[in-house]
């Protein structure tokens, strides 16, 4: 089952076995929203770079499954979202996907087990290195967005680039579940600038997301602090940054969700969030 972590006297916290793993250097770290610990500027070993390709059987196992949702527009909302109605007890946790698999699966294990579902903006490279946690997402009852394909700074980068990142994650998404996602969300930036907002409509999204709650997990502050900070701006409609590939992230989850719960808050897809 895993070992026992207490964190302060008043949160006990289960980790998982793949809780034990040391920090990743892939994982989608930042500055300010997304920065340098990021894996940015190389694809994962054994992607092939940023032109590899899920595999054919990955392919062909994709399509025994219907198609996962698309991007849909919110009339009245802003085309940059950072939170929900505040009107419904509901929060949306949103997980920037990147690092490893283990890490992955134990934070869709300790959502499902408290009834939680998660919004995952999924990298390319990340795809393309783990093509089979696209369909883990979605058969979790999650929803899988577009996170970029190679996790750079994409307001820096000229237009044809910046498209390319938007489109090659997509392609991917397409691929490998049938749909590019829910949700487009710039790399390495809280907020997207005018020309990737407009590349992204171009690409079939209609919204960027954004978040308003930023977790610092990416910072490895360690479990309790990770609670600490998204509990103190926990409020119904918030729409939080975290991050896969930070065990402390795995440790942390349970007791947040514990004291969303404790505050009557359910956490839910954004999708669900905004409807």
């Amino acid at each position: 089952m895993g070992r026992v972590t207490t964190i302060d006297r008043r949160t006990t916290l289960r980790m998982s076995a793949a809780g034990a793993l040391a920090p990743l250097a892939a994982g989608c770290g930042s500055t300010g929203a997304d920065g340098p610990g990021a894996s940015a500027r190389t694809a994962p070993p054994g992607t092939g770079g940023a032109s590899a390709t899920p595999s054919p059987g990955a392919f062909a196992r994709a399509r025994h499954h219907a198609p996962a949702p698309g991007p849909r527009r919110f009339p009245g909302l802003p085309e940059q979202i950072e939170r929900g109605p505040a009107g419904r007890p509901r929060i949306a946790l949103t997980f920037h996907g990147q690092g490893a698999p283990a890490t992955a699966r134990a934070l869709f294990a300790e959502a499902e087990r408290a009834g939680a579902r998660i919004t995952v903006l999924a990298v390319g490279t990340w795809l393309d290195e783990y093509p089979a946690l696209a369909r883990r997402v979605l058969d979790g009852g999650h929803e899988l967005g577009n996170h970029t394909q190679r996790h750079l700074d994409i307001n820096a980068l000229p237009r044809t680039e910046a498209r390319a990142e938007i489109a090659d994650c997509a392609r991917r998404l397409r691929r490998l579940t049938g749909a590019p996602g829910t949700w487009f969300r710039p790399s390495r930036t809280r907020r997207a600038s005018p020309l990737v907002a407009a590349l992204a409509r171009a690409e079939g999204y209609p919204h960027v997301l954004s978040y308003g709650v930023d977790s610092l997990d990416h910072t490895s502050p360690g479990p309790a602090a990770v609670v600490r900070t998204v509990a103190a701006r926990a409020a119904p409609g918030a729409v939080v940054s975290l991050h896969f590939g930070y065990p402390g992230t795995v440790a942390a989850l349970p007791a947040l969700l514990d004291e969303l719960a404790r505050r009557g808050l359910k956490a839910v897809t954004t999708t669900e969030l905004l409807s």
